[in-house]
């Protein structure tokens, strides 16, 4: 064991192994709704086995980890399937199967390869994982752009304010629009684009 990164339902092994093939990372980001993708794994100790579907949706949180942003999927993701890959049609990794949604079929979530990486990378180099914090909660901003005279699909509410957190002392408070992340629009209409925006914060450099 390496290291553990519960707060992302994560965990580094290391494998003393020798002529291990390595496979090939995708890129959660430019993955699409519609994809075709397949989960692998041992759900109730079927070795090997190979489930296929597509990407349902992104950016989902389903109150299993601190910090969320899963990939859904209608390929079985049963137990036993939890830390296997979820691959693309050309072979790369685009998530990790971390679990299904109990008592429903084909519904099964898996963690973004880029969310993945960061904490591989962090566990592997000190055991640790630093993430940054500013202190807002968020809320979607949906149907409100004419009250606060915005573009459509620009900008996230705050609902509130952590007392003493980065966001109060910068001045930061509930009811305030936040339109970017450094040089990023943000666009936070609906509920569903929060996890992903809440992410880009936790993993953005600690002091930018």
């Amino acid at each position: 064991m390496v290291g553990t990164g519960p707060e992302s339902d994560l965990a580094v092994l290391k494998i003393d192994e020798n002529d291990l093939q390595p496979v090939n990372w995708g890129d959660s980001e430019s993955a699409v709704v519609g994809e075709w993708v397949v989960a692998i794994g041992s759900p109730f100790g079927l070795d090997q086995t190979v489930t296929a579907g597509i990407i349902s949706a992104k950016g989902r949180e389903v109150g299993i980890a601190s910090y969320e942003n899963f990939i859904q999927t209608d390929a079985a993701i049963n137990p036993g399937n939890s830390g296997g890959p979820l691959v693309t049609s050309d072979g790369r990794i685009v998530g990790i199967n971390s679990r299904g949604y109990s008592g429903a079929d084909n519904l099964g979530f898996a963690i973004p390869s880029s969310t993945a990486r960061r904490v591989m990378a962090g566990l592997a180099a000190d055991g640790a994982i630093q993430r940054s914090y500013i202190g807002i909660v968020p809320g979607a901003l949906r149907d409100l752009e004419d009250f606060y005279d915005l573009e459509l699909n620009t900008g996230m509410l705050i609902n509130s304010v952590d007392p003493g957190s980065p966001a109060a002392e910068a001045g930061i408070r509930g009811g305030d629009i936040l339109l970017r992340i450094n040089d990023s629009r943000v666009d936070g209409r609906f509920p569903e684009q929060l996890p992903p925006i809440k992410n880009r914060i936790a993993v953005s450099p600690v002091g930018t």
